[in-house]
């Protein structure tokens, strides 16, 4: 069990820790809206890495190739989403600014699935887990490699939501959250240009 586990556990940080777009959009989420809301966004990305490693330890090299020939249209994808993303953050911290309608209001649910399908869009993560199974020559660990895989994700993505939820109480300020709306959108825009160049 503890083999499996730790070997789950390294490679959930391995995949979670690294700050791309999606860490960057919870922290900005959670900046903006409640800590609620960006750990229910932050246990969305840690449920897709949760599948993904669960996909690598049942037929990660099947999968792996499967998913080869669509990579880069799947990244295509998340890079459109993410710069609507971006878009849609600036200009609703910009309306707020300007004195024009209110933005939305993001519930946990709300945030969970849409960070979970936005994550879900990363090919590389199952490659990467499937890499893992099949350098430990097939021997995932099953389950406990899964849970290993999750709780980490999920102890890093829970992190950086407080994190924001920290940066959020610090720049309580109307142009405090307007800095950090449109620095998490520029971040995030650029992240997304990162995946197709």
């Amino acid at each position: 069990m503890s083999g499996p586990f730790l070997a789950g556990v390294i490679a959930g940080y391995g995949v979670a820790v690294p700050v791309g777009a999606i860490a960057v959009l919870i922290a900005g989420l959670t900046a903006r809206t409640s800590l609620r809301v960006g750990a229910a966004a932050g246990l969305g990305a840690a449920t897709a890495d949760g599948v993904y490693a669960l996909v690598a330890v049942l037929g990660g090299a099947a999968l792996a190739g499967s998913v080869a020939p669509i990579a880069m249209p799947l990244r295509w994808v998340a890079a459109a989403v993410l710069v609507l993303l971006a878009v849609h953050t600036a200009r609703s911290a910009l309306r707020k600014r300007t004195g024009e309608a209110a933005t939305v209001t993001t519930t946990p649910g709300a945030a969970y699935l849409g960070v979970l399908g936005l994550t879900m869009l990363n090919p590389a993560t199952v490659v990467y887990f499937a890499a893992l199974v099949l350098g430990r020559g097939g021997a995932g660990g099953g389950v406990w490699f899964v849970l290993g895989a999750f709780l980490a994700s999920a102890s890093w993505q829970l992190l950086v939501a407080g994190g924001g939820s920290l940066v959020g109480r610090v720049l309580t300020g109307e142009r405090g959250r307007l800095v950090t709306a449109l620095v998490s959108s520029a971040v995030i825009a650029i992240l997304a240009v990162g995946l197709v160049v």
